[in-house]
C-alpha cells in the first residue's frame, strides 16, 4: 500500500511513544493515509547524569537517522511535544521536511540552543496557560514564521485538548 509520505511522532521529556497526544497524532495519520512511527527516547530521557532534559543531542541523532532513511522515500512530516517538539524542529533544518507540528515547543531552553526550523508549513498548538513555556514567547516565535498557532485554555501538557490538537494536525495534513 503506498502512503502520502511519513509521519514521525515525537513524545514529550519524561513521556512515551504510547503518550495521548501522540497517539492521537498517529489515528490521524493513518485515517489519512500516511504511514507513522513514534520513537521510544524514553531511555535517553532518563540520562540524568548528561543533563536535566536527559542527552538531548543523542535524541535529536536517533530523530536524524529515522528521517533521513524515511525522506529517502518520500514526504515526511515532523510532529513533536515539548522536547519532542524541538528535536523536531532542529531536525528539520538538516532534513527536508514537508511540514511541522509542533506542540507546545520550546522556544528557549537553555543550555540548548534556541528553537529554529526550516520555513515549511508549520502548525503550533499551545497552551496559554503553560507554566514552563510563556505563550507570549510562542506567539512571537510563530509570528516571525507565518506559523498557523492555535493557543487554547490549558498548561504545558495540553491534556485537555488532545482532540484539538489532533484536529489541528490533520488540518495541516489535508492542507499538504
Amino acid at each position: 500500500m503506498s502512503t502520502r509520505g511519513h509521519c514521525i511522532l515525537s513524545h514529550g521529556f519524561e513521556s512515551g511513544p504510547d503518550a495521548t497526544k501522540v497517539t492521537a497524532l498517529a489515528d490521524v495519520a493513518e485515517r489519512l493515509g500516511w504511514s507513522h512511527e513514534r520513537p521510544d527516547y524514553t531511555d535517553l530521557d532518563a540520562k540524568h547524569e548528561v543533563s536535566a532534559l536527559g542527552d538531548v543531542p543523542v535524541r535529536l541523532q536517533r530523530l536524524l537517522s529515522l528521517a533521513r532513511a524515511a525522506a529517502a522515500r518520500g514526504p515526511v512530516v515532523l510532529a513533536g511535544s515539548s522536547l519532542g517538539a524541538w528535536i523536531s524542529a532542529r531536525a528539520s533544518l538538516e532534513i527536508p521536511v514537508a511540514a511541522l507540528f509542533l506542540m507546545a515547543p520550546p522556544v528557549a531552553m537553555a543550555p540548548a540552543p534556541p528553537l529554529e526550523a526550516a520555513a515549511v508549513p508549520m502548525s503550533i498548538i499551545h497552551g496559554w496557560d503553560d507554566e514552563l513555556i510563556p505563550a507570549p514567547q510562542v506567539v512571537e516565535w510563530a509570528k516571525t514564521r507565518r506559523a498557523r498557532l492555535l493557543l487554547v485554555d490549558d498548561s504545558h501538557r495540553l491534556a485537555g485538548h488532545v482532540e484539538a490538537s489532533a484536529e489541528a494536525f490533520a488540518a495541516l495534513l489535508a492542507g499538504l
